[in-house]
């Protein structure tokens, strides 16, 4: 079973030489690469986060084996849908494929659940796909898209993806956009309030500063599961890469959505 890409021509370009071309740009930082155990990258259309998105997996050395971590946009599915051990994903740059022994893994959760229906429409994962492509040409994945869920069983899952990705000496990416809607100086703040909690490698931190302050960042889950498993995997300390919001692009500022670019190593 392949997974057909359902943004492709709205969140990114549907033709593969641009978009091999836009990537590469965004993929062009220059220095020395880090060997990060996670990060956090956006998922809103190119336009508006590629540039962000680009700049961290730049930052870091992406490895052969990923696991993709992104939250539920669309309510289908189950709470953490793992796409099934076989196939591939596609995208207008040519396939990546799941990774049985990964996936295999992280199905060992009793949270986890096969299911391709989550997936179906979901951009969260997808957006990240082609630059994993372009940064690590026969990358690997194995995919999970997470529901809302209990800090106790961000934990578990945490363990986990740990307990997997060490095996492989795969990269966690957790996919996240941040503040949603809000003007530029309050998306900033608030941002920043969760950004401190990363950079602190502080999971249980991040969960609750969130839901203390609604903030409305949507990978809040994805990103406290990919915290608890990097700090398992030995992780010291984590770099801001980049951060920027929508009204750099669209120039304006009244109603904006926040983008972080986080390296955890």
């Amino acid at each position: 079973m392949d997974r057909a890409p359902a943004v492709a021509g709205r969140f990114y370009t549907a033709e593969a030489a641009a978009l091999a071309s836009q990537v590469d740009g965004f993929l062009s930082g220059a220095g020395e690469k880090l060997r990060a155990r996670g990060l956090v990258a956006p998922h809103a259309g190119y336009v508006y986060s590629g540039a962000i998105a680009g700049a961290v997996y730049a930052r870091v050395e992406v490895p052969a084996r990923v696991v993709v971590l992104g939250p539920n946009h669309t309510g289908l599915g189950a709470g953490a849908a793992l796409w099934p051990a076989r196939g591939a994903w596609r995208t207008p740059l040519g396939e990546v494929p799941v990774d049985a022994e990964l996936t295999a893994a992280l199905a060992a959760s009793p949270l986890v659940t096969p299911d391709p229906s989550a997936h179906a429409r979901e951009h969260a994962l997808e957006v990240q796909v082609p630059f994993l492509q372009r940064a690590r040409p026969g990358v690997t994945i194995a995919a999970l898209c997470l529901a809302h869920l209990a800090l106790e069983d961000c934990v578990a899952l945490g363990r986990t993806v740990a307990d997997a990705a060490s095996a492989a000496g795969a990269l966690v990416v957790a996919s996240s956009d941040m503040s949603h809607y809000l003007p530029a100086t309050v998306a900033r703040r608030l941002d920043h309030r969760a950004i401190e909690r990363i950079l602190a490698l502080d999971p249980e931190g991040l969960y609750e500063v969130v839901h203390a302050e609604d903030i409305s960042m949507c990978g809040v889950v994805p990103a406290t599961v990919m915290l608890v498993a990097a700090r398992l995997m030995g992780a010291s300390r984590a770099e801001l890469v980049r951060y920027g919001h929508s009204g750099e692009v669209t120039g304006d500022d009244d109603q904006v959505v926040g983008y972080a670019g986080i390296a955890v190593v």
